[in-house]
């Protein structure tokens, strides 16, 4: 058998290029945004809980986890019975006070009357009048202290605080509640996105920035498309830093309202750097190896290229070339 030739890669690539057909593509630095992928929680915009006013024991409740209410909507009654027996008090103390006013206005028209023929003393007149005065004032408080326990006794209406849905309902029915103890938690002003960055990245991001949203549906997706991920704007980066995170907010639109505290993976610019990239025509890949075919003095020339992410620049597709090619290379394209 004669022995088997080995031809080199710089020949064989002579031979199979083909002079006149490729068009070239210098290589040179292009400076990209560099991207981190970190998790995105959902959060609420104002989580507003709705609180009892009035102490007592739950009669109803009308709402449930998860449902959706509108500002002003009663969510709950509290019943306190006290408040049944203070009304009943203040409305026998004005039937009393009623029925002396209405006495009292009597005898002072009498009064008048004997006063007009001689028979009455002024004094007397100014005594029953001033008596006509005291009840009008007290019957007027009593009054208004019917009017206080029927507005303690709306009280134990509760309503929603704010338009939203429902996260949290932390009592039952027939529970004992006090003033000021929460009823419900109510997600109100929409979601948003809150993401916790290295503190390395707090100088480098900024506000209106654009970022990718990854697939809810799949939160552990290791990269994101940009044609057919959500995008969304960068709209507040907070000045504390806690425990090594710098917080910042993104909005995007039908992000929903449902699930709070659901995490999806974001893709954030976090800094700049200068990459060389090539069309992705230009790479030609052979049994699992990426090649470029470069233009030279000699010829041509296949060189192993190891890639990076593609992205658009200028409205142009690019792969990035970690290693194998250099700036100034001419870079053949079919």
């Amino acid at each position: 058998m004669f022995p088997m030739r080995r031809i080199p890669i710089v020949c064989l690539a002579a031979i199979l290029s083909t002079p006149g057909v490729a068009a070239e593509f210098e290589v040179a630095p292009i400076v990209v945004s560099e991207i981190k992928a970190v998790f995105g929680q959902v959060e609420s915009r104002d989580p507003v809980p709705a609180r009892a006013r009035l102490g007592g024991t739950i009669q109803e409740i009308r709402v449930d986890e998860g449902s959706e209410v509108r500002q002003g909507d009663i969510i709950a009654v509290i019943l306190d019975e006290k408040i049944a027996l203070q009304r009943q008090a203040a409305e026998a103390a004005m039937q009393a006070l009623t029925s002396q006013l209405d006495n009292a206005r009597t005898e002072l028209a009498r009064s008048e009357q004997l006063l007009e023929r001689g028979t009455a003393t002024q004094t007397r007149v100014d005594q029953v009048r001033t008596q006509v005065e005291v009840l009008t004032s007290q019957l007027a408080a009593a009054e208004a202290e019917r009017a206080v326990i029927a507005v303690r006794s709306s009280e134990g209406q509760v309503a929603a605080p704010a338009s939203g849905r429902v996260l949290r309902v932390p009592v039952t029915q027939h529970s004992v509640v006090l003033p000021g103890e929460e009823i419900a938690l109510i997600a109100g002003g929409g979601t948003f996105l809150r993401l916790a960055l290295p503190e390395r990245h707090a100088a480098e991001i900024t506000e209106g920035e654009t970022v990718l949203v990854g697939d809810r549906r799949d939160p552990l997706a290791s990269s994101a498309d940009p044609q057919t991920a959500d995008t969304g704007t960068l709209v507040k980066v907070y000045p504390q830093i806690e425990d090594g995170r710098v917080l910042a907010d993104v909005e995007i639109e039908g992000l929903g309202d449902y699930f709070v505290g659901e995490r999806t993976r974001v893709w954030i610019p976090v800094g700049r750097r200068s990459v060389l990239a090539v069309p992705p025509e230009a790479v030609i890949t052979r049994h699992g190896v990426d090649y470029v075919r470069l233009a030279n003095d000699n010829g041509t020339l296949e060189v192993p290229v190891i890639l990076g992410p593609a992205f658009e620049d200028e409205g142009l597709a690019r792969i990035e070339v970690m290693t194998g090619l250099q700036a100034g290379d001419r870079v053949l394209l079919p």
